[in-house]
């Protein structure tokens, strides 16, 4: 059996990512917020390694976005755990599936426990995101959560209705100046089923008409009602710049671009509002 025999600073350069790796789907993303977590925190946790059959090469076992976070940082060294022997490729994709299964991500509710507690203590998204090493954007949606009626609440720790979703859900339940706890749990359950484009003309359909029977105004978003979706081709940079904003809102792209449209067509004083 190996054994962990001593933890040291190894060279990125003398590192390779191994096969047995758990993590082979999107190992790439949010690696930014992770490199500013240990920039700001330091490196909590060592990656683990073995040595190679080249002489001061090893390879990693588990920790490959640490690794690449380190990458990202520019570091020149990362704090290992060394194992005594090389292990093969079966002992080291149970290695890494283990380490993943010990050291699980938080949830939603935790991120929205921390945040929330955070906030109220630093009265600040920015103050949050600064201390956490995560996007204002993420906190801001988490923080959010303090919003929610308790009706709603429920629904995202049982349910795992999505904040934003919630939230504009108890939005439009409120359009007559009064909550209506039984339109705000119907609205979030169909809303979570449909595009961004199609919760966006729902709530705007009750915001211009408070008194229209959210029955209707659903099944009409459903049927395609006013909304038309338009096939855009767009270049890499453009591309990638989206997706940025997206990350930055905290929303998906496509919902990026229906905002950043909606700007647009705005700013040059063309009317978007539904007759």
């Amino acid at each position: 059996m190996v054994k962990i025999i001593e933890v040291k600073d190894i060279p990125l350069d003398d590192l390779v990512i191994g096969k047995g790796q758990v993590r082979v789907r999107d190992v790439g993303k949010d690696i930014d917020e992770l490199a500013d977590s240990i920039d700001k925190r330091g490196l909590l946790q060592p990656i683990v390694v073995c040595p190679t059959d080249e002489l001061g090469k090893y390879e990693i076992l588990t920790g490959q976005r640490r690794f690449l976070a380190h990458k990202l940082l520019k570091r020149q060294t990362i704090q290992a755990s060394v194992f005594d022997q090389k292990v093969d490729e079966i002992e080291a994709k149970i290695i890494s599936v283990t380490e993943n299964l010990v050291r699980r991500d938080p949830n939603s509710q935790d991120y929205i426990d921390s945040c929330t507690w955070l906030y109220r203590k630093y009265g600040s998204i920015k103050a949050v995101a600064e201390e956490l090493g995560i996007s204002p954007a993420k906190v801001s949606t988490f923080v959010k959560y303090d919003r929610l009626k308790p009706e709603l609440k429920k629904m995202v720790e049982n349910e795992g209705i999505d904040i934003k979703v919630a939230l504009r859900a108890q939005d439009a339940a409120s359009v007559t100046g009064e909550f209506d706890p039984q339109e705000a749990i119907k609205l979030a359950k169909e809303l979570s089923k449909m595009s961004g484009a199609q919760q966006a003309h729902v709530v705007k359909r009750l915001e211009k008409e408070p008194k229209a029977d959210v029955d209707e105004v659903i099944e009409a978003a459903k049927t395609g009602e006013k909304v038309t979706q338009v096939i855009v081709t767009l270049g890499v940079m453009l591309h990638q710049s989206l997706k940025q904003y997206a990350k930055d809102e905290g929303t998906k792209t496509d919902e990026a671009a229906r905002i950043l449209v909606e700007e647009g067509l705005m700013g040059k004083g063309y009317t978007i509002e539904e007759e």
